[in-house]
């Protein structure tokens, strides 16, 4: 029998089969995730006393970001139950049997997770991600955490450390990693009353152990003529680690800012692979969640006579764990330079929408 166009009765039908079953597995592990976090961080905050309250609060702030990280998951949740759903009352047995292939009523569902993969990019995540900054500054406050030592702007880079002398402030307009150098560099230095004690220009700064190696220094107190150093020991207990993990996460940014953020450190020369990951992580969403869709189809659609339902559907929420763990080893290798970036990123949902069509093309044509 010759394929017939889908009704748009039966298309915003199974669209809002999906969205009902979207809904209550995305309230679903909202609710799981929120009560983890609350576990984790009852247990974390017992030495601090910090009671149930905080716990709540907190966890409220780091759960949005946490459930946008498996939205991919919930999606496949979601497709297998509410295809499984019309599978079984034999409302999709019809539709196939009338002429309708399985891209046409899967039409519906993917137009819709499109939308929710843009709203997701677009709108939420610039939300989640102002919480979960929110909850990294209480987290490093209230807990006791090692608060930012560094930021970067367009005026290069910017580092706070202490010390039982004091604070000291230290600017520079470049940044080599290779060599742990700063370049350009002006210190200010504030005693422990916090008042001014000097300030230190250096055309460049090496960090060694335990301290700065500066060169070519003009050194200007509060009293007095400055005067000129050849190189200058300054001691400090930061290592080159703690700098480059003290800038803004890539999780607290959100996709309108990943850019500008992106560019700042790499003109300072630190770099930016984490940013980058995470900006096409998240250009990558929506084809994700349609791979989702269309691996979902595959397990769900099977008839009822068949058999093995059951067996399928574990098999579909297995194979989404298993994507997961995959994902997360595929990310390291592109941060650690092994993959390119770019392929890192996109890999899982390339390799997902490729295996759901081929899939269904076998479950449709045989």
């Amino acid at each position: 029998m010759a394929n017939i166009s889908l009704s748009t009765t039966l298309s915003f039908y199974i669209a809002r089969k999906f969205l009902l079953w979207f809904g209550g597995v995305l309230l679903a592990v909202f609710g799981v995730i929120f009560l983890a976090e609350t576990i984790e961080l009852l247990r974390r905050s017992a030495d601090e006393a910090l009671g149930l309250g905080w716990a709540f609060r907190m966890a409220m702030l780091k759960t949005p970001y946490t459930a946008q990280e498996v939205l991919p998951f919930t999606v496949l949740a979601s497709g297998m139950g509410a295809y499984w759903q019309l599978t079984r009352s034999n409302e999709l047995v019809v539709a196939r049997a009338s002429g309708v292939s399985v891209w046409q009523f899967l039409m519906p569902t993917l137009a819709l997770v499109l939308v929710i993969g843009a709203v997701r990019v677009m709108a939420i995540d610039p939300v989640a991600a102002a919480m979960m900054a929110r909850f990294e500054h209480f987290e490093a406050r209230d807990l006791g955490d090692e608060t930012r030592l560094a930021a970067a702007s367009v005026n290069g880079l910017w580092l706070r450390q202490s010390g039982p002398q004091g604070q000291s402030i230290i600017h520079a307009l470049r940044v080599v990693p290779e060599d742990r150098t700063l370049q350009q560099v002006m210190v200010l230095n504030y005693g422990a009353d916090d008042g001014f004690v000097a300030r230190i220009d250096a055309a460049s700064a090496r960090l060694e152990h335990g301290f700065w190696w500066l060169n070519d220094v003009r050194i200007s107190g509060r009293d007095g003529p400055g005067r000129h150093e050849p190189d200058y020991r300054f001691a400090t207990t930061l290592s080159f680690d703690q700098i480059a993990d003290s800038f803004a996460s890539a999780r607290s940014l959100s996709f309108w800012d990943l850019p500008r953020y992106i560019e700042v450190l790499e003109q300072t020369g630190l770099s930016a692979r984490p940013h980058r990951l995470q900006l096409h992580r998240l250009m990558a969403t929506p084809l994700l969640l349609c791979a989702m869709v269309l691996l979902a189809a595959t397990f769900a659609l099977r008839p009822q006579r068949r058999g093995g339902t059951a067996l399928l559907i574990g098999t579909g929420t297995l194979s989404g764990f298993l994507l997961y763990f995959l994902s997360d080893i595929v990310f390291a290798l592109g941060l650690n330079s092994s993959i390119p970036l770019e392929l890192a990123a996109w890999t899982p949902a390339g390799v997902s929408t490729m295996l759901g069509t081929a899939m269904l093309l076998h479950l449709e044509d045989g």
